[in-house]
């Protein structure tokens, strides 16, 4: 038995299979998605969701969104959507930093322009830890040095 998951952001659908299972971000935990769920509307975070077909597994970076589960669906209306292997590491990167240094900058009397910086900073960082955690070893990157800790040195 299968469900089948949709994951369409704005701009397009990145993904439509009928999938094992499905793994979710939710704003108040991880929540897992079999065949035959009860109906559901929940709004989801910055995380990954894991979708598990044929024994096989796939990683989406989202930022964020809504999910719509029915017993024979989910959607998930992502703000956006990345497969983990499809992340451009040095992009992700680049607006990392460029987030980080408009935070330093900061923005006076302006929280939505904040709020918007901080939220592609989150993108960013997510893109980057789950390509770096779902990367084969093929297309690992190492980390920078700033983003080591004293215990790997």
């Amino acid at each position: 038995m299968t469900i089948r998951c949709e994951i369409v952001t704005q701009e397009e659908e990145i993904y439509s299979e009928d999938v094992d299972a499905v793994n979710l971000p939710g704003i108040e935990g991880r929540m897992g998605i079999l065949p035959n769920h009860s109906p559901l509307l929940t709004v989801l975070d910055f995380g990954e969701v894991i979708i598990r077909r044929a024994g096989e597994e796939e990683f989406y970076a989202i930022g964020g969104g809504v999910a719509e589960v029915q017993p024979d669906k989910v959607i998930i209306l992502a703000d956006s959507a990345d497969h983990a292997e499809a992340i451009d590491l040095e992009r992700a990167e680049r607006a990392r930093q460029r987030a980080l240094k408009a935070m330093e900058e900061g923005v006076q009397e302006d929280p939505e322009t904040y709020r918007m910086i901080e939220a592609s900073l989150r993108r960013a960082n997510l893109r980057l830890d789950i390509s770096r955690k779902r990367a084969r070893p093929e297309r690992a990157v190492p980390r920078l040095r700033s983003e080591q800790t004293e215990a790997d040195e």
